[in-house]
């Protein structure tokens, strides 16, 4: 079977992605969680040790396959999608494949301001803090600007609940950043709110958050906007 290393369901986003997309494909995995501390990026972490002992990058998520490592998220979504083709995580038509690779290669690579401004906290109500970060931070602003405009064009093209009509590897690529936007309360138009409820209602993305909120861990260094729980 294979096996999913993660980090805690509260914070890490990177790691909602992979599993999310697993679970929502009804693909069977071991997951195997992996704390995160205050020592956490220390090279002699039991973190760093755990997850060293897998993968050469020494980060999460890892899948793991009958001992063969796959580390990054995209790597991830590659590989799945071609070991069970049967469950169409890239859309079939060949340019909508393109788009859809390309929107999560950005997601990848994009939005940073948004990422460091905000970080993942399904626990949190932040929305005191998004509207200061809202008011104060035009680079954040303009990343939700284009993930309004990249959404709205998607829905509007595939007129479907999800970006590419069917559940896919974008929309698990793009879960984390609906519970930013939902988190922080960043105002965005009616429309995307009724794509950010209809991820939130997926199955496999309820089964995360249900999980993140029964941790209930404090880690501080992913706390940068409370003191405590």
């Amino acid at each position: 079977m294979l096996k999913l290393y993660i980090a805690n369901k509260n914070y890490s986003s990177w790691s909602m992605r992979s599993w999310v997309l697993l679970k929502q494909a009804g693909i069977p995995f071991e997951e195997v969680m992996v704390r995160v501390g205050t020592d956490t990026f220390a090279p002699t972490s039991s973190f760093k040790q755990a997850v060293l002992a897998v993968s050469p990058g020494g980060r999460v998520p890892v899948l793991v396959d009958d001992g063969f490592a796959i580390w990054d998220t995209l790597a991830i979504a590659e590989y799945v999608a071609e070991k069970f083709p049967e469950k169409q995580l890239w859309p079939q038509d060949v340019k909508a494949r393109a788009r859809a690779r390309s929107i999560c290669a950005e997601m990848h690579s994009g939005f940073g301001a948004l990422r460091s401004a905000c970080p993942m906290n399904i626990e949190a109500d932040l929305s005191q803090t998004g509207a200061i970060i809202w008011r104060d931070k035009p680079t954040v602003r303009a990343d939700v600007q284009r993930l309004v405009e990249m959404w709205t064009e998607l829905l509007a093209q595939h007129k479907s609940p999800m970006l590419f009509g069917e559940f896919s590897v974008a929309d698990a690529y793009f879960a984390p950043v609906c519970m930013r936007l939902k988190n922080y309360g960043l105002p965005v138009p009616d429309l995307i709110c009724d794509y950010m409820d209809r991820v939130g209602g997926l199955p496999g993305v309820k089964a995360w958050m249900d999980e993140a909120l029964a941790e209930k861990d404090f880690v501080d260094f992913d706390e940068p906007y409370r003191l405590t729980r």
